[in-house]
């Protein structure tokens, strides 16, 4: 199974680690998952869901197959159905992939569809789909033909309505299903975490004037990948006057003494779980004193906002007691003041003030959610900016730091 030898490297450390054992029984965490999508498929009345996002086929059965190839084609799924089975289609036909999986009840080779594959008979490859999803529904619906689904292309979609089965927005099931983590599930996130940290320690020794921003980003690589890794879902790396405006990713550009260097991890590490936590570094130098400014200012938001939040706060609740972005820098604000975070980035994503009444939706905090306090703080047209950005988990009486790599300039210091 994924990972099933791997364990935990040991904690506060950001050296070389080791894995041996799982540190969890990780089919409890399969199968306390998979009850999770039952319950909020119950929870919102509906009696199956398919799953085409490789995140939430990996959150139903922990079965992996080329995960990052099969996102951009319609090759994988999974049937869940509220009350029956849980049932695997597969790209080929490749069972010992999901062998001694308690979550996959059925394995079954997909009926691939999109174009590469199908050419100009994908719509009848489609029918073909759509008969076996359409049967299930007749088995285990009970009666309602509602199918909760991800995500789904237009040949997908009008396959199913023809079989009479009505295809309704699915991805708020697991996304809510997904939001809060049980005990087992954060000693998996901590795992990622530390194989994180172990990245940014490789990236910090191998810094220095002349080396390029990828160059500097694959130090991150190769630590996840050792450490039992599986991708990174970005390449957010920069440095200089690449890191104003922010979202540059990594380039062959050489970094230069006395710039400042922010990155962001966005890394699935051990057992597909997330860390995405971001730091910003001077290369070989001290900082200047607008470098110092900009970075006071990131880490104050940071502490601000981490330090707020508290089980049952409302999502408007926070954004209208997070820090105040002063005005020269708003503009430039990071798009999402905090965000969820599990085998991705994930619900909720709480908005800044300024942005609530037009991009912001409610919800509350609740013990086992995890997520990641946000901050960039750069001027229009300035030289730099910085980006910080911590890991958290919500507690029964508050909030508790996940990632605990140092947020100064100077990591060592």
């Amino acid at each position: 199974m994924p990972f099933e030898s791997c364990s935990a490297p040991a904690p506060r450390q950001h050296g070389a680690m080791e894995f041996t054992t799982a540190p969890v029984d990780l089919d409890a965490v399969r199968l306390e998952r998979l009850g999770r999508l039952r319950a909020e498929l119950k929870r919102q009345g509906l009696p199956a869901a398919l799953f085409l996002d490789q995140i939430n086929t990996r959150y139903a059965t922990d079965a992996t197959n080329m995960q990052i190839w099969c996102s951009h084609y319609e090759a994988r799924s999974v049937f869940v159905a509220a009350e029956g089975p849980c049932i695997l289609f597969d790209y080929a036909d490749l069972p010992h992939l999901a062998e001694g999986l308690p979550t996959v009840d059925e394995y079954r080779p997909m009926p691939t569809f999109y174009y590469f594959t199908a050419g100009e008979r994908a719509e009848e490859r489609a029918g073909l789909f759509a008969d076996q999803i359409a049967d299930l529904m007749a088995k285990h619906g009970h009666g309602d033909r509602r199918l909760a689904v991800d995500r789904l292309g237009v040949l997908g979609v009008a396959a199913l309505a023809a079989k009479g089965v009505q295809v309704v927005e699915g991805e708020a099931v697991a996304e809510r299903a997904r939001a809060v983590k049980s005990s087992q599930e954060l000693e998996l996130m901590r795992a990622a975490i530390h194989a994180a940290e172990a990245g940014c320690q490789a990236m910090w020794e191998a810094l220095e004037p002349g080396i390029t921003e990828n160059a500097l980003w694959a130090k991150l690589h190769e630590a996840n990948i050792r450490l039992g890794g599986e991708w990174i879902e970005t390449r957010l790396l920069s440095a200089g006057p690449r890191t104003n405006p922010w979202f540059r990713e990594c380039s062959m550009r050489p970094i230069e003494k006395g710039e400042a260097v922010c990155f962001d991890t966005d890394l699935i590490g051990p057992y597909g779980y997330c860390a995405d936590i971001s730091r910003a570094w001077i290369c070989g130098a001290k900082p200047t004193a607008e470098q110092a400014d900009l970075h006071a200012r990131a880490l104050e938001q940071i502490r601000h906002n981490t330090e707020i939040l508290k089980p049952g706060m409302t999502f408007r609740e926070v954004s209208m007691a997070a820090f105040k972005v002063p005005e020269a820098f708003t503009a430039l604000r990071y798009p999402s003041l905090i965000h969820g975070v599990g085998l991705a980035d994930e619900w909720p994503s709480i908005k800044h003030r300024e942005d609530v009444d037009a991009k912001g939706y409610d919800g509350v905090l609740v013990p086992g959610m995890t997520l990641c306090v946000e901050s960039f703080i750069g001027r229009e047209g300035g030289k730099e900016g910085v980006k910080l950005e911590e890991q958290v988990l919500i507690t029964e009486t508050g909030v508790e730091t996940l990632s605990s790599y140092p947020l100064g300039f100077d990591p060592t210091a």
